[in-house]
């Protein structure tokens, strides 16, 4: 039987050898594998009203861990700062354990948490660790038309942002009310910096240069810092930019509805009485910012007036803002220009969403927009800079795309953007 079986085998593998055919090589097939992952990664926003504790309990962190990570990021972070909607990242093991926790402080820094061994994943580190950034120097024009009435408008046409807008106009805050001194034709040319976090956009930087040109008549301004000094804004001359009052209490956007006036017919008691403000019609929660650097003396409810903030001023000055939705200061506070103060509203005798400025000095009511364009700027270059500035601000021009050209009834196309970044060498320090 062996020898038959043999004999088979034998034939089998010599047929094979005479044969013009391959032998057929046995292919093996493995299974594929599939690894259980040992962490899961959670990505969210803090919840309104959330502490770190609940984030990481809601996170599923073992229990006793979580007093232990809450103590190590107060050793470096107040846990009283989270922030509603700030994002999170935390990765932890299966059975619980902190692998690692980022939070977003703010724009500029995040709270990290890490493990330092896979052995101990409970002993971990806890630090600030600052985003990594960017500044691009980046030029925008544009052009107020009928399309884009608005610098909001005319600023989106050119393709940037409304900060960028509200940047431009406190700029010119002091020469421009930009709520009711707009007219078609007016041109605007920036130079300004683009903040790149991490590789990504996340807002504008300084406004380095710009020239606005309103009715006719252009407004230059260089950001320059004198030594030994703070950065502010300077026409070609060297004078300052910064007044004693912002033309405006809004940022803009708003339409003046009612003028200063001694005899105007009340919209609600249907007499005649006097008006001795400016009423801006502005939506409900804009905000509304001071004037110039003074003391709070009053804020709260005043009768007709609704909820109302009064400051004082150097030199017997006080401003008065009313009919606010809410209220951002307290008695006694001191505030700088440009500061928020309240927020618009309709509170009191008001037939709608608007605010209601006031000027008085030495307890006299005199009209606003007459006093804003009267009242002198700051302090100018000093004349042992003047040499320096000038030569900085020929450089810093050079930053500025060509000036708007486009027709005043031409549309949106009209208004163009330089959005490149620009072929010049970086600005010193000083212009910066």
């Amino acid at each position: 039987m062996r020898r038959f079986v043999a004999a088979i085998l034998l034939a089998a593998v010599l047929g094979a050898c005479g044969s013009d055919a391959p032998t057929p090589v046995p292919q093996l097939r493995a299974a594929d594998v599939f690894l259980t992952p040992d962490t899961e990664l959670i990505a969210g926003r803090v919840p309104p009203r959330a502490t770190l504790e609940a984030v990481l309990r809601e996170s599923r962190l073992r229990e006793d861990l979580v007093p232990k990570v809450v103590e190590l990021a107060a050793s470096v972070f107040d846990p009283r700062r989270l922030r509603a909607d700030n994002p999170f990242k935390l990765e932890r093991t299966l059975d619980g354990l902190l692998r690692s926790f980022e939070y977003e402080i703010d724009t500029d820094s995040f709270l990290r948490i890490v493990g330092l061994s896979d052995e101990h994943p409970a002993n971990l580190r806890a630090e600030i660790v600052p985003y990594k950034k960017e500044r691009v120097v980046t030029t925008a024009s544009g052009l107020i038309n009928r399309e884009a009435s608005s610098l909001f408008a005319a600023m989106e046409v050119a393709g940037e942002g409304p900060q960028l807008s509200i940047e431009l106009a406190e700029v010119f805050g002091g020469e421009i009310d930009f709520n009711s001194e707009l007219q078609p034709g007016d041109t605007f040319r920036v130079a300004f910096e683009k903040v790149y976090r991490e590789g990504t956009f996340s807002g504008y930087g300084s406004v380095l240069a710009a020239e606005f040109v309103n009715v006719g008549r252009p407004f230059k301004a260089l950001r320059y810092t004198v030594p030994g000094g703070r950065p502010a804004y300077y026409d070609e001359q060297g004078r300052s930019l910064k007044r004693f009052f912002l033309k405006s209490p809004l940022k803009f956007e708003a339409a003046i509805s009612s003028r200063f006036s001694y005899a105007r017919r009340h919209p609600i008691l249907r007499i005649v009485r006097p008006h001795l403000g400016v009423d801006y019609r502005a939506p409900v929660g804009a905000s509304v910012v001071a004037v110039a650097n003074g003391t709070v003396i009053s804020a709260g409810w005043n009768g007709g007036a609704g909820r109302m903030v009064t400051l004082r001023h150097p030199g017997g000055w006080e401003t008065m803002y009313m009919h606010l939705s809410s209220i951002a200061v307290r008695r006694g506070q001191q505030v700088s220009q440009g500061q928020l103060i309240g927020r618009v509203g309709s509170s009191g005798l008001s037939t709608g969403p608007h605010l209601d400025y006031r000027v008085r000095r030495n307890g006299r009511y005199l009209n606003p927009l007459v006093v804003h364009r009267s009242l002198p700027p700051g302090e100018p270059i000093p004349a042992a800079h003047m040499a320096a500035f000038r030569e900085e601000f020929e450089r810093a021009w050079a930053l500025l795309p060509a000036a708007e050209s486009a027709p005043v009834e031409g549309g949106p196309g009209a208004v163009t953007a330089a959005n490149e970044p620009a072929a010049d060498p970086p600005l010193p320090d000083n212009v910066r």
